[in-house]
C-alpha cells in the first residue's frame, strides 16, 4: 500500500507539542461527506485556520479521535474523480475536506471540489474555500449585502476578514477595514479596502463620519468588547453578522439596542448550514470562480511553511501574528 507523508494530532497539548510528522497508507476515495465517492486529490499546498488551533487543545466541535489528520481545505491536482462530479483526473482544484488536509494525499467530497481557475497559484487556492465561501455566505446570504452599502470588517487582515473585503467590492459594496497595527494595515490595503481604520483609535465615531452616520453591515470574525461598539456603529435596519471569536471572548448583547434601532445581530456559521446542502455549495462556488474571472477575488498568502513545520503555522494564527492567509507547501508546484 502506497505511503504519504502527514502532520497529525497526537494529544490535546497545544501548537506546541500535539503535531507529530507521519508517515501513513494512503486514503481511499472515501470522503466523510459522501463515503465511497469521494474527489482523490494530490496535495500541493494546505490551508491552516483557526480551527485547527482549537483542535490541537480538544476545543473545537469536530472532535475525531486521536491520533487523526488535521486541515480542512487543500488545493492540488485531482488523481480520482466519481462519476458525475464537476472535476475529473488532471484537473488543478481547490477542496475543502474537513479534516485530512494536512498531508501529501487528501479526499474531498465532490460538491466541496472546485475548478481552480489558471490565474490562481496552489497557495491562493487552499485559502479560497474556507475563507471566501464564509465571508460570500455572511455577507450575501445571512447579511443581505447590496450594492452600494456599505460594509465594516473587523479583523480586516486575517483570512475571512480580506475575503471579506474582496467580496464586497465584488457585490459592489464600499468597505471600512478596522486593524490593529501598520503591517495589517497594509494587508488590507492590499485586500482593496476602500478606507482603513485603527482599533486603537475612536474608530466607532469614525465609522459613523465615513459612513455618514452609520454602515448597514458589520462582519465580525472577532468578537470580544468592541461588539457594543458595532451594534452603535450601525445605521436603521443595519446587520451584525457574527462570523467567529477569534479574540476569545464571546460577547452578549443587550436586545434594547437592537430594539432602539431597529438593528439585527445575525449568525453565519458556514461549515455546519452548508454541508448537507451540496447544490448550495456549486451555487456559491460558481459565485466566488465568478468573482475570481472578474478580477475582484485574489487570495492574500501571508507566511508559508514546509508541512513538517505545521506548529509553527497554527501557533502564527493562535498568537494573532496571522495576516492573509496561512499555507503548508505539502509539495513543490
Amino acid at each position: 500500500m502506497p505511503v504519504v507523508r502527514a502532520v497529525q494530532i497526537i494529544d490535546l497539548s497545544g501548537p506546541d507539542s500535539a503535531l507529530s510528522v507521519v508517515e501513513l497508507e494512503e486514503p481511499e476515495a472515501s470522503s466523510m461527506l459522501t463515503p465511497g465517492s469521494g474527489v482523490l486529490i494530490d496535495v500541493h499546498a494546505a490551508g491552516v485556520s483557526f480551527p485547527e488551533v482549537l483542535q490541537t487543545r480538544g476545543e473545537y466541535q469536530l472532535k475525531p479521535p486521536l491520533p487523526f489528520v488535521p486541515g480542512s481545505e487543500v488545493a492540488g491536482i485531482v488523481r480520482s474523480a466519481p462519476d458525475g462530479a464537476q472535476v475529473k483526473a488532471g484537473d488543478r482544484v481547490a477542496a475543502f475536506c474537513g479534516i485530512g488536509g494536512f498531508a501529501e494525499t487528501a479526499v474531498s467530497a465532490e460538491f466541496l471540489t472546485f475548478a481552480l481557475a489558471p490565474q490562481l497559484d496552489f497557495a491562493q487556492g487552499a485559502g479560497l474555500i474556507l475563507n471566501y465561501h464564509t465571508a460570500y455566505f455572511a455577507l450575501v446570504l445571512r447579511g443581505r449585502l447590496k450594492a452600494g452599502e456599505t460594509v465594516l470588517v473587523h479583523g480586516a487582515a486575517g483570512g475571512v476578514g480580506t475575503a471579506a473585503l474582496q467580496v464586497a467590492k465584488g457585490l459592489g459594496a464600499r468597505t471600512i477595514a478596522l486593524v490593529s497595527s501598520d503591517a495589517k494595515q497594509r494587508v488590507a490595503e492590499e485586500a482593496g479596502a476602500d478606507e482603513l481604520l485603527r482599533t486603537e483609535g475612536p474608530w466607532k465615531d469614525e465609522v459613523k463620519a465615513l459612513s455618514s452616520g452609520g454602515v448597514d453591515v458589520v462582519l465580525d470574525p472577532v468578537g470580544g468588547d468592541r461588539f457594543t461598539d458595532s451594534l452603535r456603529s450601525l445605521r436603521e435596519n443595519g446587520r451584525v453578522v457574527v462570523v467567529g471569536f477569534t479574540g476569545g471572548s464571546i460577547p452578549e448583547v443587550k436586545v434594547n439596542r437592537l430594539l432602539l434601532g431597529n438593528t439585527e445581530v445575525v449568525g453565519a456559521g458556514w461549515g455546519a448550514y452548508v454541508m448537507g446542502r451540496p447544490d448550495l455549495n456549486r451555487e456559491i462556488g460558481a459565485a466566488v470562480n465568478r468573482m475570481v474571472d472578474e478580477g475582484s477575488i485574489r487570495p492574500i498568502v501571508g507566511e508559508r511553511f514546509p508541512l513538517e513545520r505545521a506548529g509553527e503555522a497554527l501557533k502564527a494564527i493562535d498568537e494573532r501574528r496571522a495576516t492573509g492567509k496561512i499555507v503548508l507547501d505539502v509539495r513543490s508546484d
